[in-house]
């Protein structure tokens, strides 16, 4: 049995994977707990209605555990998520991803490579940093955050959502992504 074909059937069973599933042995149940950097994919669509609306906020996202609060439903090529959300996102030079909050989970970026300003907005406060190689920032349920990258290269970093399946973010109510549907 290969290891995608267990994975998807964990996953598509909706159990819950922090147990092993009866009649696997170790070895198949850990091989669905791996994801390796070699059977994963850059999804420059997951965000696409944002880029679609304005080029500048291309960015594309490789999911790990789960599938984060980009708003995507389903993809059986990670490992099921029961805690917490993870992946990886390139935001190109240039590039940022817009003001955007999460009602309901605190978000981290771990930012591997590059050179982002991260801007911070609560209730009419707003702060501002400069992030580089291997700073993280942890960001609480309710706050606006926003990631611009201004270095010359690609901006890799990690990032994590603090629940299974995360409520899609929400927008500024005066910024135009807020009216759009998708």
């Amino acid at each position: 049995m290969s290891d995608l074909s267990e994975q998807q059937k964990i996953n598509e069973a909706g159990t819950n994977s922090l147990a092993q599933p009866e009649g696997t042995s170790l070895a198949e149940w850990m091989n669905t707990r791996i994801a390796r950097y070699e059977t994963r994919k850059y999804d420059w669509d997951a965000l696409k209605f944002q880029s679609d609306f304005d080029p500048k906020f291309r960015r594309a996202q490789m999911r790990y555990v789960g599938t984060g609060g980009t708003g995507v439903a389903k993809d059986v090529n990670t490992v099921p998520a029961e805690h917490f959300t993870f992946s990886t996102m390139v935001i190109p030079a240039g590039h940022e991803g817009p003001p955007h909050l999460h009602t309901d989970v605190e978000e981290v970026f771990f930012l591997i490579r590059g050179k982002l300003k991260v801007v911070i907005e609560k209730d009419g406060e707003r702060f501002e940093t400069i992030m580089t190689d291997r700073d993280l920032i942890s960001v609480p349920p309710g706050v606006y955050r926003e990631e611009i990258n201004i270095g010359d290269e690609d901006a890799l970093m990690c990032v994590m959502l603090g629940a299974k399946k995360p409520v899609t973010p929400t927008y500024p109510a005066d910024h135009p992504l807020a009216k759009i549907k998708r």
